[in-house]
């Protein structure tokens, strides 16, 4: 069973999204992207400073299997990347939704489009 918590935000692209107190988002992909990728070998984050258009690819995720593009999920400027991810990508595989964030950002317009984790369940749910 694939865990979808309940206070994160996400995209049909599934990334989530979690509001940090200070006004900035932190983005990651979620429990089932990680598990549809696999092991994975490497990451490549956006630059802190880097300004986001909304859709926008900006981050790679690569496994044995494939790589594949994150998303932006609204328009910003990315705040922080997870260095750690680069000497151990695998976090992503073992805490998706904690120590295997990618980045934050501080969003340039207010959420839009984003499903909460009843919507995002029922996502995972039609795709099968």
């Amino acid at each position: 069973m694939t865990a979808v918590p309940a206070e994160l935000k996400y995209t049909r692209d599934h990334e989530w999204l979690r509001e940090e107190g200070d006004g900035t988002v932190t983005v990651g992909i979620t429990d089932h992207a990680q598990r549809q990728l696999g092991e994975l070998v490497f990451v490549e984050l956006p630059e802190a400073g880097s300004t986001l258009a909304a859709g926008q690819g900006c981050a790679v995720v690569e496994s044995v299997k494939a790589a594949s593009d994150v998303y932006a999920p609204l328009a910003g400027t990315v705040t922080a990347v997870n260095a750690a991810l680069e000497q151990a990508p695998g976090l992503v595989n073992t805490s998706p939704y904690g120590e295997g964030w990618l980045f934050r950002f501080r969003p340039a317009t207010p959420a839009a489009g984003l499903l909460d984790g009843a919507a995002y369940q029922q996502l995972l749910d039609a795709e099968g």
